[in-house]
């Protein structure tokens, strides 16, 4: 069955431009594989995206709605500080680890030889999860009259650099070292060092 509406045509290639970022770690993708993986010509996928930039931002758009959107929902429905983090940091490894090719460009490993915006757009996805991180502890204070010894900045940008490492580690594994590995228990660890900074 043909892929008929340009909406199904676009994501088709964006998901086929993610399979390839995991199925090929370590290479770069160039538009006459893709093109072939999603089964048109080059001239087909430029009707659809004016360069590979283009693409490339497709996926970026899709990663930042994915988890802004849910942090927004933790953010409302949870208040408990710890809990908070806990989930937002799950949610940001999950969501890697179940779309290996996208970790790769939230890694910037896909984007190296690529536009400079690229990797600029993806920096401010972690800089808004870093500023979300950084609300989750201070409002704690404010509820509850007790904060931390050390900034809430440099603990968010703590918590935060944990679960980069934990991506970094699964694109270097090539998707072997799940970034969900371990970190119910390495939470554990970390919720006590944060109570009791």
């Amino acid at each position: 069955m043909a892929v008929s509406p340009k909406i199904n045509r676009r994501e088709h290639i964006l998901q086929c431009l993610a399979t390839m970022l995991e199925t090929n770690p370590g290479q770069r993708i160039t538009t006459a594989k893709l093109a072939a993986e999603v089964g048109v010509s080059e001239a087909a996928l430029y009707r659809h995206f004016p360069s590979k930039a283009r693409m490339f931002e497709g996926l970026i758009d899709f990663i930042e709605e994915s988890l802004l959107s849910r942090i927004n929902l933790i953010m409302d429905e949870e208040k408990d500080t710890m809990k908070r983090c806990q989930l937002l940091l799950q949610l940001l490894l999950i969501f890697s680890e179940r779309n290996p090719g996208i970790s790769r460009v939230l890694n910037g490993d896909a984007l190296l030889g690529e536009n400079e915006r690229l990797r600029s757009r993806v920096s401010q996805i972690f800089s808004k999860i870093e500023t979300h991180l950084k609300q989750i502890l201070r409002e704690k204070t404010l509820r509850e009259g007790k904060g931390f010894n050390i900034d809430e900045a440099i603990l968010a940008n703590l918590l935060l650099a944990v679960a980069e490492g934990r991506i970094a580690q699964f694109v270097r594994s090539e998707f072997k070292q799940k970034p969900t590995q371990h970190f119910d228990q390495q939470w554990i660890f970390i919720q006590q060092q944060l109570l009791q900074s």
